[in-house]
């Protein structure tokens, strides 16, 4: 004989069947059992007092704070959804059992007017762009299992990943493989923005066009990151962005930072040779120019950036990226916390958090490469960037944070860019202003503040570079070494247990560095 037990443990409400022995009491299996965290209701019980056990449960709701539903056999779906009774405090419900939803079942889903996520093996795919309308978001766990390059490379493996994917990237040439992947990835996909490809290939182009026109897909920009030199591949682009205007579908250069200086020095170059009787004025007017022109640029394109991540912190529902995050982390992992950071991760997977200096430029998000030289040309967007980007050394902790935690940056001083205006920090003016010695760096994992300790320049090395420490010893003569040479005794205590915030950049030569130490507020 089988009761229906209802769970109560972290917020959530657990419906699943108990077998009770026939051989067993037989007052047994007509008694229904009320624990503090458990309930057992015969199937006849619930069917004959529905009205009863429907106020108990809507007690323990409001009792525990009930914000989730856990069905570990979908048979019960129907009687966890009339007894929750269109709850407005119940917000998720998840199906532990490997099946797909059945049509019956995501029908009465639809009746509760507050479930906001839905999370199961599998469920029919109209089903899940009629969840998509309501405004419900769902989550599969059946992997699809495509081969192609494509699909893997986008990590496109699961049905819901199909469905609400924003931006992909395909390399060309076009395999047949990928054409077919992407053709079914577009048939399911309602919230494609951007495609990136890799070089210009008009006859790829046209077939990726022809995809998303088929599919109805409008308002969407293809990038092309590659440079392109030739008359006659200008004029087919133009063509081909005149013949899919109609479907909304833009085509886009994506030049690298290093082909557009390359090209504007050569262009200085020609107009030196016309005016020769000028040579000096024009050399000094160029020169200007030229770094006018890039430092603009470099602030604009830096400025673009941020503005993208603040448009996509803005349009993302920050609740649902950390219970996206934790639900696959096994006991005992640290939890993601920070919101704000972990929106990050579907822009650049390798963010690890937020730095900002008080009454400076620095106020950027930090990266965290495979090793300390592939974030010094690449920017935020993976592309090449001769202003790099801010990021921690690869040796870093950024879970639990190391004993001493570094991050670099390019000191680009004409533009302000990156650590352009950590120069500040050496100036008096500066570093006497309390409000100026707290640095803020943010991770995934809480929100941290550090307190200044040390500022200093010095002959190119790495003595301060220390990450890891063999004993309080080592750790004492270390930050007696950077207290040492700090421009200012800033009176702050270092304990063995304390962990600290490393700044460095160059200083008025690539052979001198700007160190800045921060010590953890705990």
């Amino acid at each position: 004989m089988k009761k229906i037990l209802i769970g109560i443990k972290n917020n959530a409400l657990t419906f699943s069947y108990k077998k009770i022995s026939d051989k067993g009491n037989s007052n047994l299996l007509n008694t229904n059992i009320i624990t503090d965290n458990e309930l057992v209701f015969s199937e006849e019980y619930i069917e004959n007092n529905k009205k009863i056990v429907i106020s108990f449960v809507k007690e323990l709701i409001i009792q525990y704070n009930i914000t989730q539903l856990i069905i570990k056999e979908s048979d019960l779906t129907f009687t966890a959804f009339d007894l929750i009774n269109n709850s407005e405090k119940v917000k998720a419900v998840f199906f532990r059992e490997e099946r797909q939803l059945s049509y019956e079942i995501c029908e009465k889903i639809l009746t509760n007017h507050y479930i906001r996520i839905i999370n199961c093996y599998n469920m029919p795919p109209y089903m899940l762009e009629c969840f998509d309308q309501r405004g419900i978001k769902t989550e599969s766990r059946s992997e699809i299992m495509f081969t192609s390059a494509f699909m893997q490379g986008n990590n496109l493996m699961q049905y819901s990943k199909l469905f609400y994917k924003m931006s992909v990237r395909i390399e060309l040439p076009l395999k047949e493989q990928d054409l077919d992947d992407f053709k079914i990835f577009c048939k399911i996909n309602k919230y494609l923005k951007t495609v990136h490809v890799n070089l210009y290939n008009r006859n790829d182009l046209i077939k990726i066009c022809d995809v998303l026109a088929d599919n109805k897909l409008k308002n969407v920009k293809i990038y092309i990151h590659y440079n392109i030199t030739k008359e006659s591949e200008f004029n087919s682009l133009r063509k081909l962005n005149s013949t899919y205007k109609k479907h909304k579908i833009k085509i886009e250069l994506k030049y690298t930072d290093s082909y557009l200086e390359d090209n504007l020095f050569k262009q200085i170059v020609v107009n030196v040779l016309k005016v020769c009787g000028l040579i000096s004025l024009v050399l000094v007017v160029s020169f200007v120019s030229y770094v006018g022109i890039s430092n603009f640029r470099s602030t604009q394109h830096v400025n673009k950036i941020k503005r993208q991540i603040k448009e996509v912190v803005k349009n993302t529902d920050q609740e649902k990226v950390i219970e996206e995050i934790n639900k696959d982390k096994k006991e005992g992992e640290a939890q993601v916390t920070n919101s704000f950071v972990a929106t990050l991760l579907s822009m650049n997977p390798e963010s690890v958090g937020w730095l900002k200096v008080n009454n400076t430029n620095i106020d950027y998000p930090v990266v965290q490469g495979k090793d300390n030289k592939y974030y010094l040309d690449h920017n935020f967007d993976f592309e090449d960037d001769h202003n790099g980007w801010v990021f921690m050394d690869y040796r870093n902790n950024p879970t639990e944070l190391s004993k001493n935690t570094i991050i670099y940056a390019h000191n680009r001083y004409y533009s302000g860019v990156m650590f352009g205006t950590l120069y500040k920090v050496y100036y008096g003016s500066w570093y006497n202003n309390k409000e100026n010695q707290i640095i803020k760096f943010d991770t995934l994992y809480g929100e941290h503040k550090w307190k200044i300790i040390s500022i200093y320049k010095i002959p190119k090395t790495s003595d301060y570079l220390q990450v890891n420490f063999s004993s309080d010893e080592e750790w004492k003569e270390f930050i007696d070494m950077i207290k040492g040479r700090s421009v200012k005794d800033f009176g702050v205590n270092v304990g063995p247990d304390d962990k600290i915030l490393t700044l460095s950049t160059c200083s008025s030569s690539r052979e001198t560095r700007l160190v800045v130490h921060a010590v953890l507020q705990k």
